[in-house]
C-alpha cells in the first residue's frame, strides 16, 4: 500500500531543519494533513582499535540525558558519505581513520517522520591528529572496550538511535 502525497506547504525553514505539512491519501481514500521533518543526511564512523571503538560522552539537552554516541553528522552539498563520515570523525574526536571506512549500514532512523538517511561506515585503526575542532560536541572522547559495549547498551548508556544500530551492526559482524 503506497500513500499519495499531494500538496505540500512549508511551516517552518531554516539552516538546519524543514517542517512541512502533506496533504496525504492513504488506501481506503482517507486523507490526513501529516507532518514531515527535512534534515540533511548523516554520515557516521566507527573505528575500532585494538579491541576497542572510539566513542563520545556526551549530554542531549532535549531528552536532558548523557550517553556514548558515536562520532558523525550532517553530510555537506556534494560530499559523499564516507568523506563526511571520516571529516565528523576528525572533527569531534580529533582521531582520522588509519586506512579506509567500510559501509557497514544505512537506515532511515525515523522513516515515518524525518527524510533524513543515516549512512554508517567502519574503519581499522585510527591516527591521533590532535584535539577535536568541535570540543563543544562531547564531555569526552573516549576508546571503550568492545567487551563492554554489551553492558553500556544492557545500561541504558547508549540514548541515541543511530549509535545503537551501529553498535549492534558491529557487534553482529563480529560474531
Amino acid at each position: 500500500m503506497r500513500w499519495t502525497v499531494g500538496r505540500t506547504q512549508t511551516l517552518y525553514q531554516d539552516q538546519w531543519v524543514h517542517l512541512q505539512t502533506a496533504d496525504v491519501e492513504v488506501p481506503g481514500g482517507r486523507r490526513l494533513d501529516h507532518r514531515l521533518i527535512r534534515t540533511a543526511n548523516g554520515a557516521y564512523a566507527l573505528v575500532v582499535d585494538n579491541e576497542r571503538v572510539l566513542l563520545l560522552w556526551r549530554h542531549r539537552f532535549i531528552c536532558d540525558t548523557w550517553g556514548w554516541e558515536v562520532p558523525g553528522g550532517a553530510i555537506e552539498d556534494g560530499e559523499q558519505p564516507s568523506t563526511a563520515a571520516a571529516r565528523e570523525l576528525v572533527e569531534e574526536t580529533g582521531w582520522r581513520p588509519a586506512g579506509s571506512l567500510e559501509r557497514l549500514a544505512d537506515f532511515y532512523p525515523m522513516g515515518g517522520l524525518v527524510s533524513a538517511r543515516h549512512h554508517v561506515f567502519v574503519g581499522r585503526g585510527a591516527v591521533h591528529v590532535g584535539a577535536p575542532v568541535d570540543d563543544f560536541e562531547s564531555a569526552r572522547v573516549a576508546w571503550v572496550p568492545l567487551t563492554d559495549v554489551r553492558r553500556i547498551i544492557d545500561d541504558g548508556e547508549i540514548i541515541d538511535g543511530t549509535t545503537l544500530v551501529a553498535l549492534l551492526a558491529l557487534l553482529e559482524r563480529a560474531g
